[in-house]
């Protein structure tokens, strides 16, 4: 069983990135944040997080795809701009079969949104800074077990957002 913390497109909230390092570094192996973090890369509050450049990160030095491995899920991490995320998920799916990644994880539309396509899980935690489609500032935690992965939601102010907890099965 291993957790993960992904969170995206804060925009600069430094603060809200150390919060989570206190409120879940000691419970999770792995932070993940999709882009636009606005930071550099030898800022304090990225320190423990795996970053990817996002469409406003113009002057860290992070790299635009990164692979990882989770309790032995391959997880494919982009911003989403350069991939189209706001019209469509299929130039992602391409890559993602491309890469051979169970899990995607991505930012840039700010919108929350969970959803198993042809056996993966495409994942976008919403927004720390500029929520679009809720006003909760929303990040996630996942929880895996094997190829079962169980989704949290988290508002950053108020907490998991028990009604919208998911559990998907990897193919």
């Amino acid at each position: 069983m291993a957790k993960v913390l992904v969170v995206s497109d804060s925009h600069g909230q430094r603060a809200e990135l150390e919060e989570l390092k206190k409120r879940h570094g000691q419970e999770v192996e792995l932070m993940i944040h999709c882009g636009d973090s606005e930071l550099e890369k030898n800022d304090e509050e990225i320190q423990g997080y795996t970053v990817v450049k996002g469409n406003c990160d113009f002057t860290g030095d992070f790299e635009n795809e990164i692979f990882v491995e989770s309790n032995g899920l391959r997880f494919f991490v982009t911003h989403g701009h350069l991939f189209g995320v706001k019209s469509s998920l299929m130039k992602l799916l391409y890559r993602a079969d491309e890469v051979s990644a169970q899990v995607v994880c991505f930012g840039h539309s700010h919108l929350l949104g969970a959803e198993l396509v042809r056996g993966k899980l495409f994942l976008n935690p919403g927004s720390l800074r500029l929520p679009r489609g809720r006003q909760e500032r929303t990040y996630v935690l996942l929880d895996i077990q094997g190829n079962k992965v169980e989704l949290e939601v988290h508002d950053f102010d108020r907490g998991e957002m028990v009604e919208l907890r998911q559990t998907f099965n990897l193919g």
